[in-house]
C-alpha cells in the first residue's frame, strides 16, 4: 500500500515497558450512508495517523526526560505523551470509524481541516477529546489523516459539517465545505 504519510508505528520503549502503537497503523474505513428511500453510498477512506496522537511538547521538563520520551519519525521528534497515547489506544479508533454517526460531532478545525470531537467519561469526569484531521485524494485513494488528538477542559467551537457532506464533495470532485464567515 503506497500513502503518503506513516503507514506503520514502532513500539515505542520507555524504562523497560513497551508502548504499543500498532493501533495507529494505516488502515481501511468504509463508511455507509444511508438515506431513506435512496440506495446507500459506500466512502472508502484510508486512515493514517501523525504522531501528535501520542507526543507533545513539554517545555516545563528537564532536557534529560525530554530525551528519555523522544519519539523520532523521518519528520521530526516529541517526546512520547503517556495521556495522547492512552487516549488514542482507548477512544481512537471508535472515533474514526464512526466519524458519518450522530455520536461524533465533526466540525470545521481551521487549517482546511475538520476536527472530530467526543465528550470521554472516566470516573465522573468527562473532559472533551478533539481529533482535527484532513481529508483528500492521494494517488486516487480517499485519504483522512488524523494531524492530532487531544483532550481539552471545554468544548470546542468550530462550525458543524456532515462527514457525508465532506465524502460526497470530495468523490465528486467538488470543493470541500468550508466554514460560513
Amino acid at each position: 500500500m503506497k500513502l503518503d504519510e506513516v503507514t506503520k508505528w514502532p513500539a515505542f520503549q520507555y524504562e523497560g515497558q513497551t508502548y504499543d502503537l500498532s493501533h495507529l497503523d494505516a488502515h481501511k474505513v468504509t463508511y455507509i450512508h444511508s438515506s431513506p428511500g435512496k440506495p446507500d453510498i459506500s466512502y472508502e477512506f484510508w486512515v493514517t495517523y501523525s504522531f501528535h496522537c501520542f507526543a507533545k511538547s513539554y517545555p516545563e521538563k528537564c532536557q534529560v526526560t525530554q530525551q528519555a520520551l523522544m519519539y523520532s519519525t523521518q519528520k521530526e521528534q516529541r517526546p512520547f505523551c503517556f495521556t495522547r497515547y492512552e487516549l488514542s489506544r482507548n477512544h481512537l479508533g471508535t472515533i474514526i470509524g464512526n466519524l458519518g454517526t450522530p455520536q461524533i460531532k465533526v466540525t470545521h478545525a481551521g487549517y482546511s481541516s475538520y476536527a472530530a470531537h467526543k465528550i470521554i467519561n472516566d470516573d465522573g469526569s468527562s473532559f472533551w477529546y478533539f481529533v482535527p484531521f484532513k481529508v483528500y485524494k492521494h494517488e486516487k485513494k480517499f485519504r483522512i489523516h488524523v494531524t492530532s488528538a487531544y483532550p481539552l477542559e471545554i468544548e470546542p467551537g468550530g462550525g458543524k459539517v456532515g462527514f457525508f457532506t465532506i465524502a460526497h464533495c470530495l468523490k465528486a470532485g467538488k470543493k470541500l465545505p468550508k466554514p460560513h464567515k
